[in-house]
């Protein structure tokens, strides 16, 4: 009985907080806000978001990079003013869909960008450039019912960091020698068979985090909104990781959890979210787990030359491949709904 009652408790809170968002513009924004973070792994929770907002935070600061955290917020907040700016579709921007893409922008810049006062303004061009990217994009994969997921992320970080070696007032930090395939090892390091805390950070990597601890938080977050999401992410990480392992991968990029985020969230979107999860979409998500890895070391070969990660790349290309068959795994009732905000949060804006 006591657990039916906290059950109420906070269903009772979630429903008065959504009540006053409805009422108050500051706690509206606010509410925005916490969403965007839960939106980079398809959850429209506002605790969720507030987290892996946590979760980044004690990543960051674990690290000894406090601004980590702090470019993430910045970004989150200029991307989500930015939206309201530009009078997106009012439904689509409550639900925190023009806020994720900024957040992880504004993580990375401060990630691979030394720190300097001009990098804050970098950053906030930044944030504010991926919003309008986020519009752009998506009126062009609406045509496929499809949506930009992350890549408005992808693509403005890549555009930063090959601007920032041309700029003196900047150090690029992406710690990768640009090197071609075949000169000299791209593989080898030491690789620790702690297994667990491996699968964990490949969760957390999906923020740019290196931490267990973080990967963990952003389970629970998970739970919280969707198991069957929570699943499917220790399924993408777990799959990727020792997959790349059997195939003998970079030992130290192992150990960092760098070969399961992308295969997290192409879990997470085919698995969970897109499609009712069952035996054949389960089936088809580990095909897609494997084609995601497959296509990050193919698109490593690609950007190494270039200096810069491929960041989450392989999951947009990976699960674009996986949705444009369109195969009817039905009921989708999910995948309706995911379809309908594409087509609602670019009809008013483009």
């Amino acid at each position: 009985m006591a657990l039916i009652g906290q059950e109420i408790d906070v269903t009772a809170i979630a429903r008065r907080w959504d009540g006053l968002a409805d009422h108050n513009p500051l706690v509206q924004f606010i509410d925005a806000c916490l969403r965007g973070p839960a939106q980079v792994v398809f959850q429209n929770n506002p605790l969720t978001g507030l987290i892996i907002l946590i979760a980044v935070a004690w990543g960051a600061f674990d690290s000894g990079h406090p601004r980590i955290f702090g470019g993430g917020v910045l970004g989150l907040v200029v991307g989500t003013a930015t939206a309201l700016a530009l009078q997106v579709d009012r439904a689509s921007w409550r639900k925190g869909l023009f806020g994720f893409s900024p957040f992880l922008t504004g993580i990375a810049v401060p990630t691979f960008l030394d720190q300097r006062p001009l990098m804050w303004l970098y950053l906030v061009l930044g944030a504010a450039g991926t919003t309008v990217v986020t519009l752009a994009l998506n009126a062009v994969f609406k045509r496929w019912g499809l949506t930009a997921f992350t890549f408005p992320f992808v693509l403005t970080t890549w555009v930063l960091l090959l601007a920032a070696y041309q700029f003196d007032r900047f150090t690029v930090l992406t710690q990768l020698t640009p090197k071609f395939p075949g000169e000299g090892t791209l593989t080898g390091g030491y690789f620790d068979w702690d297994l667990v805390p491996i699968f964990l950070r490949g969760i957390s990597q999906v923020f740019l985090i290196n931490s267990w601890v973080s990967g963990l938080l952003i389970i629970i977050a998970l739970l919280i909104n969707s198991r069957w999401s929570a699943v499917f992410a220790i399924v993408g990480t777990v799959g990727a990781t020792l997959l790349a392992l059997w195939f003998g991968a970079d030992g130290t990029s192992l150990d960092k959890g760098l070969f399961g985020f992308n295969a997290v969230l192409t879990a997470i979107a085919v698995g969970a979210v897109l499609h009712r999860p069952g035996l054949l979409v389960t089936g088809y998500t580990l095909f897609g787990i494997a084609l995601t890895l497959f296509i990050q070391m193919a698109m490593t070969s690609m950007l190494t030359p270039l200096g810069i990660p491929v960041l989450t790349g392989p999951f947009n290309v990976a699960t674009w491949l996986l949705l444009l068959p369109d195969r009817h795994f039905a009921p989708v009732p999910n995948h309706e709904r995911v379809k309908e905000t594409v087509v609602s949060s670019v009809r008013r804006s483009v």
